[in-house]
């Protein structure tokens, strides 16, 4: 079945299962997010391809990250923060490659971020190059070319697991250098900077088994009052959702989840008529 199953695309807020068989939730409370475990990763989508296949004009100017629509999450794990991306928790500055190599050390995690693109990870392992994958494979290359223009951080402290030592940081990332297609683990950058960082399996492909109840709570910030969670079998398929957001931005994000709620009240609006 592998070889015959197509890449699925993602469902829309709408679309996304709910724990009623009808579409509707009858309980307050998170719901079920989608699984991405047949999906592969969006690495043709992260040198600026749209969702439907359509590239950017290498000519035309790249845009600039705007941190306004940057989509403000948390992720637990039961009740464990496990990761944060919020002004309340980090440092959220983005800086030209060049000047970020002023702050890098080895073994620091770095994200490329650009308006409109799904962001990259890499480990910075010295001498001005970072180890990455990109378009399946894992890459040895120098952090400016890996950035291809875009903006970058640090973003050590976004996950909240204890990171290894640097050396190994390092030496996990140089050791998968050369990995590609069918030999690799992870299905994305993010999944392979994080292992290299971390090194739980759950942030490689299949790292956890996709029964039972969903331990991931994947919490999006809609204002300072609200929120909205979606629930995961696995780390995995929760980052990318989170990837996907973050390639839609804050306000197409906002957008979405509003009409999923409008479709929800006008359902229950339908049913109590009846």
């Amino acid at each position: 079945m592998g070889n015959q199953m197509d890449k699925l695309s993602h469902l829309s807020y709408a679309e996304v299962p709910t724990v009623d068989p009808n579409g509707v939730d009858t309980e307050e409370g998170p719901r079920i997010g989608v699984s991405y475990i047949f999906s592969h990763d969006d690495d043709e989508l992260e040198d600026g391809c749209a969702v439907d296949g359509t590239c950017r004009d290498p000519n035309q100017e790249e845009k600039h990250f705007d941190r306004r629509d940057e989509v403000e999450c948390a992720v637990f794990n039961k009740d464990e923060c496990i990761y944060e991306k919020s002004v309340k928790s980090a440092d959220l500055e983005v800086y030209s490659p060049e000047n970020l190599l002023n702050k890098c050390k080895a073994g620091d995690l770095v994200e490329f971020v650009a308006t409109g693109q799904y962001p990259h990870w890499a480990v910075y392992v010295g001498d001005f190059q970072v180890v990455h994958l990109h378009r399946a494979e894992v890459k040895n290359s120098f952090l400016t070319d890996a950035g291809q223009g875009r903006r970058c951080r640090i973003v050590n402290d976004f996950y909240k697991f204890k990171p290894l030592g640097a050396d190994m940081v390092v030496q996990n990332a140089m050791e998968q250098v050369g990995l590609k297609d069918r030999e690799l683990s992870w299905r994305n950058s993010e999944c392979f900077a994080a292992w290299c960082m971390f090194g739980k399996r759950e942030f490689k492909m299949g790292g956890e088994i996709r029964i039972g109840k969903q331990p991931y709570r994947l919490k999006i910030f809609m204002s300072d009052k609200y929120s909205h969670e979606l629930e995961f079998q696995s780390l995995e398929d929760m980052i990318m959702e989170k990837r996907r957001n973050d390639h839609l931005g804050r306000a197409a994000v906002l957008q979405e989840l509003a009409s999923h709620f409008s479709s929800v009240e006008e359902i229950k609006s339908e049913q109590g008529d009846e």
